[in-house]
């Protein structure tokens, strides 16, 4: 098996920098527009042949260090009781949003096996991979999924959820509670299942403050990391526009810490500490750019993390469904002969 990916999470000597990219199964990709001209997302996700079919998609184009299982963070509402449905155009649109205590009550407590499409999905991956390199679980973070449960869907300011966790800190940290008790127990089947690694994607946190996250949402969060630590294997915590609690990040949990575009490399780790991994941080936008100035960027990132034990290469966030596919191609190769000890 290629192990860069799970050395690096471990801190240990690779001979060149590991790279894989969030969202790298997706719209980009000609042949995963074939299949969601035939099936929705909801239908991939819940076909096992289906999703292990696009998990491996980039691993068979691209010369990546690892593979994500292809799902969605919000796929454990659904059993929990909130409508979910991807509206075309849209995006995700919850139709019975979370607004009161009453409604954090209803919630049902699952223990994953409501969501075991996802586990068959990453044995079907495994098998096909056949060793070539690791596979990754995810799932949303508590505040990510509240964020979405109480506003409807997407938000600009998170109006909603902060009233919530303001006016009812009661009931916000009943909500928090339920959904970190649910991802422990999605993210230990995910990794019985086979999952070599697993991310934990806190997407939204970004819009806290240092003292609410830490108020709000770290309690949550170590409950998560602090359950799976048993299961022996790397976990990644990741997160965007956190510049500011990158500290408090650590301190909630996680092998490796994501960091994003915002930030110096070299400035993050020193906050997160060098006795944790770190992933990052090109800002996905820049794939966009012409490669000499793309190349600029790699080199800029990896003089940064100084060939430390350690460093995952990866994006700030998610490949977008318009990236040039020859320029993801390309970016891989750099990070590779770049980073070559």
């Amino acid at each position: 098996m290629n192990e860069r990916f799970l050395k690096a999470c471990r801190r240990e000597p690779v001979d060149c920098t590991p790279v894989w990219f969030m969202r790298q199964a997706g719209r980009y990709m000609a042949e995963y527009r074939a299949l969601r001209a035939k099936y929705s997302i909801l239908e991939l996700c819940k076909t096992p042949e289906l999703a292990a079919q696009v998990t491996l998609q980039p691993i068979d184009r691209f010369p990546l260090d690892a593979a994500i299982i292809f799902a969605d963070i919000l796929l454990p509402l659904e059993p929990m009781g909130i409508q979910l449905e991807f509206a075309e155009g849209e995006g995700p649109v919850i139709h019975n949003p979370i607004r009161d205590r009453a409604a954090v009550e209803r919630l049902r407590l699952i223990d994953g096996g409501e969501l075991d499409y996802v586990a068959e999905a990453i044995r079907h991956a495994r098998r096909a991979l056949n060793g070539r390199v690791p596979l990754i679980g995810f799932a949303g973070a508590p505040f990510t999924l509240a964020s979405y449960a109480i506003e409807g869907g997407g938000s600009r300011n998170y109006l909603r959820t902060k009233q919530m966790m303001y006016a009812d800190p009661t009931a916000w940290h009943k909500l928090m509670d339920k959904f970190a008790r649910v991802i422990t127990g999605y993210l230990r089947r995910q990794i019985k299942a086979g999952a070599q690694a697993i991310q934990l994607f806190d997407s939204w946190v970004g819009c806290l403050s240092a003292g609410d996250y830490l108020e709000y949402v770290v309690p949550h969060v170590q409950v998560i990391f602090d359950g799976l630590k048993r299961e022996g294997v790397p976990m990644i915590h990741f997160g965007t526009g956190t510049t500011a609690i990158l500290r408090h990040m650590r301190e909630a949990g996680g092998d490796v810490i994501g960091i994003d575009w915002r930030v110096h490399l070299d400035e993050a780790w020193a906050m997160v500490g060098h006795d944790r991994a770190v992933q990052g941080n090109l800002d996905p936008l820049v794939l966009f750019a012409p490669l000499h100035e793309i190349e600029r960027r790699v080199e800029d990132i990896l003089r940064r993390a100084g060939g430390r034990a350690g460093h995952i290469f990866n994006l700030g966030h998610g490949i977008l469904p318009s990236m040039p596919i020859d320029h993801v191609a390309a970016t891989i190769d750099m990070v590779h002969k770049l980073s070559q000890r």
